[in-house]
């Protein structure tokens, strides 16, 4: 079975799970029977700091999907799709992660959602929170978790 519109959230910190992400993905969805809409969210100032620190025309306006195009993650695994066959878009935001990707996964009514993660102990969870978690429980659509090793 393949779906037609899979959203993949995409993380600064998901460089060691980029091959199971793409590789599960690209299972799901197979070539050239859907899209994958690739979402990388920044915090603030992460946006500003990734905005300063490409080429970018320091004049022009510069959207949050624009950066997040040129976010290394990013542009690896729209190279990978691309090549495998299957159509990508990418999006870019500024926010919370969690409210933006459930936002995104409803504005493009997606049938499944993959977000990378790593392991936290019960307790790390309840400190600090988990955007993977937070997807998964808010998530208008099955969500399928990747996680590194």
């Amino acid at each position: 079975m393949s779906l037609e519109n899979v959203l993949v959230a995409v993380g600064e910190d998901d460089e060691g799970r980029t091959d199971a992400i793409e590789q599960i993905t690209a299972d799901i969805t197979g070539p050239a029977k859907g899209e994958i809409h690739l979402a990388h969210v920044f915090s603030r100032e992460e946006y500003g700091r990734f905005r300063d620190q490409l080429d970018f025309d320091k004049d022009s306006e510069v959207t949050p999907t624009a950066v997040a195009e040129r976010q290394v993650n990013v542009r690896g695994m729209t190279d990978a799709f691309t090549a495998a066959g299957v159509k990508t878009t990418t999006y870019g935001a500024v926010g919370k992660r969690s409210e933006q990707i459930v936002s995104l996964a409803e504005d493009i009514d997606a049938d499944l959602v993959v977000v990378g993660g790593r392991n936290r102990s019960p307790t790390g969870k309840a400190v600090f929170g988990s955007t993977a978690q937070q997807i998964m429980l808010e998530a208008p659509c099955p969500v399928t978790f990747v996680r590194a090793g």
